[in-house]
């Protein structure tokens, strides 16, 4: 039954011209039977019938063609003095197609006032009395009625049509803002994530630098520091360039001024300074460390850092103002693992499912840029028992 419906749908012309051709043969049973219509008459007919059923075919498809063809098959019916049939039921379905196309406001005005004056000219034409003026005139009342009730149908149509079409057009315009905001949310996070690598690897450059300096003083005086000064140098190196790696794909917007002043990203260690500001901040955070804690890469322990950080953060504005949290650290030997959950409000499905909606969830989405960066997993959503976990796993890359 579906798979009929969507033909018919994708073939409106050819359901107008069944039902055009069933009218047609309606009225010329209709106009053959008639008793009182001479040869002649029955033959001025044909005309006016064929016309009339045309139009019901080819409505959809040229609606303001198929209207003046029907204005002209009654002024013919008029003008002949050939009687109404059931081919005249086309003048309505005329009438509400116009009314319901997108056609210009003047044309379904013109429309209304023809349909309107169809039946006092049907009236004067043909001389119909249905006996005192009182009545002549509900007559003509009641006639004006279909073709009145076609055009408030077809205009009814037609708003809705415009209403929905205003609905699909704007829901397009905010899934591409949403889209764009995305985007912009994620450019934002790599320059940030990009200037906070960069600082890191500047900081590496750096310690090299003045490792590579005092190795050259004390190297004819002290030869075992200076060999200890280019291990570190070899050491730092590595972990640069593992850094430098990292940064491939990141566009960096804008470079920091001059005036600006260097401040030591955080690292795994200030996790648990971030829990204790957050627990004066009037949040009840439980912090648990698991494993043989140890130095990681510069990069991943930012890493880990921000993810509780924002974790916390969405805790704060989501939870509601009961809710307590959980941070768990957890050290293996080829990574870190991360778990943060709360026992609050959660969130809605569109702030963790594909990043966030209407900018709604910017800040998971930095958790996956950040987390990418560095060849990591993410895991975000609602706990079963009600509130919100995140858990990520940040592998230690061999080098």
């Amino acid at each position: 039954m579906q798979r009929l419906y969507d033909f018919l749908r994708r073939h409106p012309t050819g359901v107008d011209s069944f039902w055009a051709v069933l009218l047609f043969g309606i009225a010329m049973l209709e106009v053959a039977s008639s008793e009182f219509d001479s040869t002649a008459t029955r033959l001025l007919a044909v005309p006016a019938v064929t016309a009339l059923c045309t139009v019901v075919g080819l409505r959809r498809k040229w609606p303001t063609q198929m209207f003046w063809l029907a204005v002209a098959a009654g002024v013919y019916q008029l003008l002949t003095g050939t009687d109404a049939n059931t081919a005249d039921f086309a003048m309505l379905v005329i009438l509400f197609t116009v009314a319901a196309a997108d056609v210009s406001r003047r044309l379904s005005r013109a429309a209304l006032a023809i349909g309107l004056a169809a039946a006092p000219l049907y009236a004067l034409r043909f001389h119909v009395d249905k006996g005192t003026p009182t009545d002549n005139l509900f007559f003509t009342l009641f006639a004006i009625v279909p073709f009145a009730l076609a055009w408030v149908m077809g205009d009814s149509l037609r708003t809705r049509r415009a209403y929905y079409a205003q609905l699909v057009e704007r829901n397009q315009r905010l899934e591409k803002e949403r889209e764009a905001q995305a985007k912009v949310a994620v450019a934002a996070e790599r320059a940030r994530i990009a200037r906070e690598l960069h600082d890191v690897v500047a900081h590496n450059v750096s310690v090299m630098v003045v490792q590579a300096d005092g190795a050259a003083y004390v190297m004819d005086v002290a030869p075992e520091q200076a060999k200890e000064a280019l291990q570190t140098i070899s050491g730092t190196g590595r972990q640069a360039l593992a850094e430098m790696r990292r940064l491939l794909g990141v566009l960096r917007t804008g470079e920091p001024q001059e005036s600006e002043d260097y401040v030591p990203q955080p690292d795994v260690e200030q996790i648990e300074v971030l829990v204790e500001q957050v627990r004066a901040a009037g949040l009840a955070v439980d912090f648990e460390v698991e494993g043989a804690p140890r130095r990681l890469p510069s990069g991943l322990e930012l890493t880990a850092y921000r993810i509780v950080q924002e974790a916390l953060t969405n805790t704060r504005k989501h939870g509601g103002p009961d809710a307590t949290a959980s941070v768990r650290l957890v050290y293996f030997d080829d990574g870190l693992g991360l778990l943060v959950e709360d026992n609050g409000r959660g969130a809605a499905h569109e702030l963790y499912e594909d990043g966030g909606a209407d900018g709604a969830g910017h800040g998971l989405i930095g958790m996956r840029e950040r987390i990418g960066m560095v060849g990591g997993t993410l895991d975000a959503g609602p706990r079963p028992g009600g509130g919100f976990r995140i858990s990520a796993l940040l592998p230690l890359k061999k080098r």
